[in-house]
């Protein structure tokens, strides 16, 4: 909390990423009270104008497209937490392990890494969307999305480990008499959630990428909303032709919203966790 209220009085691009972000989360709360069901079509009237009633007008089916807007961005985000979360989880774990062990797992764990590293992700996330077209879901998605952004971060992880398991307290708790997990978890870890919690952002930012880049495509669970799904279906009924702008901007400008609001985040919150403008930080405090 102190280095939130440290973010939030001293750096503006903090703030405004953070005000971007509140709005894009209480659009996203407001779902649950929608007064109509997501799936549902036809609960007003087709291509409805605009009107303090129905803020952006309807659409093709039938459906508000505000409303429809909230549970887009809400699924979204989730989706994009899912994406984040578990991949990081997998890569915080696989840095550790590789980190601290060495040797032989050090190789296999590294091999595995680069492995993943090589493989051109987007080809891969259309082949399996392709192949799984008719079973897939918002949650396949996300762990498609995380199996795939995994690499990248445990390297960063793993290259921390190594710095830190030449530091004294990780002699003085291996000779406390300590395990390979104790050590890992209570002297390592702490050092990484600050890395972790940047890192998860560019995570998060490119599963909402690729989730509507296969949206668009057609390769998502279309009949969930979604950023991405929303934009298919405004395209699909000829949105731009039509000039029903009010169906095809919304989730686009939801979609750049939320990239700056993370993006300023991300780089206020690295440029806090570098040492050298930490020291900056303390000699001008001094």
């Amino acid at each position: 909390m102190r280095v939130f209220r440290d973010l939030l009085k001293n750096d503006h691009r903090f703030l405004i990423g953070f005000i971007i972000l509140s709005l894009v989360l209480l659009l996203a709360l407001l779902s649950f009270f929608s007064p109509y069901a997501p799936e549902k079509r036809r609960v007003i009237k087709r291509n409805e104008p605009i009107s303090w009633q129905h803020p952006l007008g309807g659409n093709a089916l039938g459906q508000d497209i505000f409303w429809k807007l909230t549970f887009a961005v809400r699924n979204s985000l989730l989706l994009g937490v899912l994406a984040a979360l578990c991949s990081r989880i997998f890569a915080m774990a696989n840095g550790l392990i590789s980190g601290y062990v060495g040797g032989r797992t050090d190789r296999i764990l590294s091999t595995l890494t680069d492995s993943f590293i090589v493989i051109p992700r987007l080809p891969i996330l259309i082949l399996f969307s392709f192949a799984l077209k008719t079973k897939i879901s918002l949650f396949s998605i996300g762990l498609m999305l995380a199996a795939l952004d995994w690499a990248w971060p445990s390297k960063r992880y793993r290259a921390q480990v190594l710095s830190l398991r030449e530091c004294g307290f990780t002699y003085t708790s291996v000779f406390s008499g300590s395990n390979i997990f104790q050590v890992v978890l209570n002297e390592h870890f702490p050092f990484l959630i600050p890395y972790m919690m940047a890192d998860f952002i560019s995570g998060f930012l490119w599963a909402i990428a690729m989730e509507i880049t296969l949206s668009v495509l057609g390769l998502s669970a279309l009949t969930t909303p979604t950023i991405g799904t929303m934009i298919y279906w405004a395209n699909y009924y000829q949105a731009l032709l039509r000039g029903t702008w009010r169906w095809i901007l919304p989730p686009i400008f939801a979609s750049i919203l939320t990239v700056i609001s993370f993006y300023l985040i991300s780089i206020s919150m690295s440029e806090f966790l570098d040492p050298r403008t930490r020291l900056q930080r303390i000699k001008v405090r001094g």
